[in-house]
Order: structure tokens, then sequence, then C-alpha cells
């Protein structure tokens, strides 16, 4: 059972949703800003506008609030948008995941959610845990998936899938995704992330094609 704050109020069911949304939006402005050890219970109730009591009804500390940040950011913000298509040709299908892949990683203000839970996973290593699991090999998993049916479709010859999807991943990163996390460039226009893609996808095809 979730301890609170002695001054907690009741929260009506139908103001739930909205108000952890509330929270949620002002925790997270207060972590990107200030870092997890600058931010405060007392700072994070001021941003998202509610009192500490009722922060404290819907997390019990600092750090399961943000467990339920990086939860929010991985199901809802973390989204590939791209549908696997075993019938697609592998040409097409790469240069799609590919785009896709870099407007997740490199979107406006999800660098600093990335760095965020670089930067704490040590001391929270089940939060890390759960930010790779999802979004990063989850993500992988679903390639190499593709990657196997094109296999079995005499298009692509690989020996291990899973290894395939995580090259071109890093791939068609080169030169975008670690400029951006370091903050050493901003997130890279349309026509970078086509030419970079588009690499990775003329390299893939090279070295994994039936016909190289």
């Amino acid at each position: 059972m979730i301890e609170t704050d002695p001054n907690t109020t009741q929260v009506m069911p139908d103001e739930d949703s909205s108000k952890r949304r509330q929270i949620l939006e002002g925790a997270r402005k207060v972590f990107m800003n200030l870092g997890f050890d600058g931010a405060s219970m007392g700072e994070i109730a001021r941003v998202a506008g509610v009192s500490k009591g009722t922060l404290y009804v819907y997390f019990s500390d600092k750090s399961r609030l943000f467990a339920a940040i990086v939860e929010d950011e991985t199901v809802h913000r973390g989204t590939l948008n791209v549908q696997f298509d075993p019938a697609r040709d592998a040409e097409t299908m790469l240069r799609e995941f590919g785009q896709a892949w870099i407007a997740v990683v490199c979107r406006p203000g999800g660098g600093s959610a990335i760095r965020t839970v670089m930067a704490i996973a040590e001391r929270m290593p089940e939060v890390g845990h759960r930010y790779y699991d999802c979004v990063i090999e989850g993500t992988i998993g679903r390639l190499a998936a593709y990657l196997q049916a094109r296999v079995e479709a005499k298009e692509l010859f690989i020996d291990d899938c899973h290894l395939a999807a995580s090259q071109f991943q890093m791939m068609c990163q080169a030169t975008l995704f670690l400029p951006f996390i370091f903050q050493g460039a901003p997130a890279p226009p349309p026509h970078d992330v086509q030419r970079v893609v588009a690499s990775a996808v003329r390299m893939f095809l090279a070295a994994y094609g039936t016909k190289r």
C-alpha cells in the first residue's frame, strides 16, 4: 500500500486520469530542467499546479514518480510509428524503419528524457532496464522478426537476425544520435535523416542482400 502525506485529499475516480496526467507533465518539466537530484516534491507540486497532499496521493516519493514518467515515456512517447509488414521488400521497409527510429530517439525534447534515464540508471537499474527493454530491445526484436521473414523469402541472407537488426539500428544513428544526445547539435533535419538512413540501407543490403 502506498504511504501518503498526512495532509492528503481523497481523489474521486473521474478526476484520477486527468490529475495524474497533470502531475506527470509537471514532474517531467522539473526533472528535465533540474535533473533527478535537483528535483523536489515541493517544486514538482508547484509546477504541476497541485498541492503536495494531492501529489502524495498519487506518488509516495520522487523515485516512484520518476519511474512513472519513464513508463509513460516508454509506452506513449517511445512508440515506433511504423508497421513491419513481412511481405514488403527490405529496401522500402528498412528505409521507413530507419526514419521512424530517428524520429523517436532524436525528437525535439526527447533527448532530455534519455539523458535523465541514463543518469539515474545506475541508482535505479529497474528504471533503466525497463526503458531499454521496451524502447531499445523491443524495437530490435520487431526488426529482427521482419528480417527473418525476408530471409525466409530468400531476399536476405542473414545468420543472426538479432545482430543484424542491432547493426542497422546503429547505422541509422550514425552522425545523428550522439551529437543530439550530447547537445552538440539540435534534432536533425529531415534531409539529414534521409541521407544517413539511405546510406545505412545501402550498406546493410550490400552485406546481407542475396544479390551482393
